[in-house]
């Protein structure tokens, strides 16, 4: 293999852990893990997300593992989410990194309608995300350094909520 075929090969596998990273935070989250959620991050790595409705823009910090933690048990509210990652746009630099994700965010409520739990009908808050992401290489693997959550914009619509919530 020629140093450019190995440069290459680093590179893909650079990226496609990066993707796997971004993947694992959206799994992570959907499944209310805090300490999955937190160990996807540096001991000081920083989440940065909007004060929705009042701000769309990334204001608020959540900075280190304690705090991290905690940022999954805050979608509870939600009967539901799904978060579903894509366009990944990375850059590699030696052990540290910078991408833009973008991402589709299902924020499902249900509403007491007075039917059968699993019938009932609920609201969807779809968020529109753009996230701009630093990372850093660990002696094993990638981490997010920083991670700002761009809202784009937010749509609500009306569906049929067709399981009951998993026990979290």
């Amino acid at each position: 293999m020629t140093d450019g075929e190995a440069n290459r090969s680093d590179r893909w596998l650079d990226e496609e852990a990066l993707r796997h990273l971004s993947t694992a935070y959206a799994a992570a989250v959907d499944a209310r893990d805090g300490d999955r959620f937190a160990e996807l991050f540096m001991a000081d790595g920083e989440l940065v997300v909007p004060d929705f409705p009042d701000d769309l823009r990334p204001v608020i910090t959540r900075a280190g593992h304690d705090a991290l933690r905690n940022v999954p048990q805050g979608l509870c509210r939600h009967a539901h989410t799904f978060h579903q990652v894509s366009n990944h746009q990375l850059a590699v630099d030696g052990d540290r990194a910078t991408g833009e994700v973008q991402c589709v965010a299902h924020h499902v409520s249900a509403i007491d309608d007075g039917r059968a739990e699993e019938l009932r009908a609920g609201t969807d808050v779809v968020w529109f995300i753009r996230y701009a992401d630093e990372y850093r290489r660990t002696a094993s693997e990638w981490k997010f350094e920083r991670r700002a959550l761009h809202l784009q914009w937010v749509e609500h619509h009306t569906v049929a909520v067709l399981a009951t919530p998993p026990a979290h």
